[in-house]
């Protein structure tokens, strides 16, 4: 296994395996429980420029769904919560203060986006309200020690663009690299990774950067820009949207850099495909999920009940949409997390479950990930491999690159 010099990342598989329940003589819970019960809580902008994020929301919805029709957990039926904020920071407030105070939820879970998490961080927090498995991975999400309520799931952006850096590094000793970046904590975050990535040879390798705001309708000056810069190396941060206009556009003006994209936009379907597959072959990204257009997981028992659950549960999606993979992978683990704390449904025993992974596997992993944490290490997901676009899937290469200790 290969290892890139920052704290993130984990080590290896994939099918989920759930700790025995232990019936409890007592009865402990928080808000948000009964004895048939769980309410979770999460915000999502299924309207707004990030709306191919939505379907991460259905997912999970149609995953709880499947949960209850088993029985529930531990026979208790989950009730998901999940309110439009439009990506919108101050609708994220107002949706957040209504599922926790009006709505009693009892745990906030996987509210998507940096800037969203962000402004409800201290207010959750405050309140000792899980915030758990965000689904961003800003690297603050993996601060215990002064956000002991807050814990993310994914690799951290930061450590994803440092192993972009390193590729670059060794396999393009001479490049002149452009970056695009959405200019808000999560494109920052990235941004500061692959600096941190190129060492003290940043200013040899980097040439020109450019930022684009969550609002504007095109980046094809932003494009242009980075084109014009001489650049033959281009890494793109960006969400769905803004990334396959990036993806055109430099096919459009004829530029023809290596392009390494970010994993939260690395959907065949909400992103490669609108770019054009032809425009789209040879980008490089970093998986730590199985990529449902690959043939070579048809055998694996974890992506062939994935695939009974979307027929069942998602029939009208598209599979080749990375959400519905992420969706389903992300609620397994709080589904342990929610099994292990037995009768105990209290805030505080959710969040000592959620800080006591031990190599977990849970389905749609790829092999040789796990999820691991403890109550000094908050990051779930800490391992990737890297893939190329070949035309119709990702093609995963190398070896999973993780920066923990085995």
């Amino acid at each position: 296994m290969s290892k890139i010099n920052r704290r993130t990342f984990a080590t290896a598989s994939a099918a989920l395996v759930f700790a025995p329940y232990i019936a409890r003589a007592d009865k402990k819970y928080d808000p948000g429980v009964t004895d048939k019960e769980i309410k979770l809580g999460h915000t999502n902008p299924y309207s707004g420029p990030p709306s191919a994020y939505g379907t991460i929301g259905k997912a999970i919805g149609a995953y709880w769904q499947m949960v209850n029709d088993k029985g529930g957990i531990n026979g208790r039926k989950v009730n998901f919560i999940t309110y439009d904020d439009g990506y919108s920071p101050p609708k994220t407030v107002e949706m957040v203060r209504k599922l926790v105070e009006n709505d009693q939820v009892f745990a906030i879970y996987q509210l998507l986006g940096t800037p969203t998490n962000t402004v409800v961080q201290k207010y959750l927090n405050q309140k000792k309200v899980p915030q758990l498995f965000v689904a961003t991975g800003a690297s603050k999400w993996g601060d215990p020690k002064h956000f002991p309520w807050t814990m993310g799931w994914q690799p951290d952006y930061a450590t994803e663009a440092a192993i972009y850096a390193k590729h670059i590094m060794a396999n393009h000793p001479n490049a002149k690299v452009a970056v695009l970046y959405q200019n808000d904590d999560s494109g920052k975050d990235y941004l500061n990774g692959f600096l941190a990535g190129f060492g003290k040879d940043k200013d040899k390798f980097l040439v020109k950067t450019v930022s684009y705001e969550i609002t504007d309708p095109t980046v094809d000056s932003q494009i242009i820009q980075l084109k014009d810069s001489g650049a033959d190396v281009f890494f793109i941060h960006a969400t769905p949207k803004a990334a396959a206009q990036a993806i055109r556009k430099a096919a459009d003006i004829g530029w023809k850099p290596v392009r390494y994209l970010v994993n939260v936009a690395a959907s065949v379907a909400a992103v490669l495909q609108p770019a054009g597959f032809d425009n789209s072959k040879g980008i490089i990204t970093a998986e730590y999920l199985k990529d449902a257009t690959d043939p070579q997981w048809a055998s694996y028992p974890d992506f062939k009940e994935w695939q009974a659950w979307m027929k069942k549960y998602l029939p009208d999606a598209n599979p080749a949409d990375s959400g519905n993979v992420y969706g389903y992978a992300v609620s397994a683990t709080m589904q342990d997390c929610l099994t292990r704390c037995g009768d105990d449904l209290t805030r505080a025993n959710l969040m000592k479950q959620a800080a006591s992974m031990h190599n977990l596997e849970v389905p749609m992993l790829l092999p040789g990930i796990k999820i691991n944490t403890s109550p000094t290490d908050f990051y779930p997901i800490q391992a990737v491999r890297l893939a190329k676009f070949d035309g119709e899937k990702w093609a995963l290469f190398g070896d999973v690159l993780s920066n923990e200790s085995s």
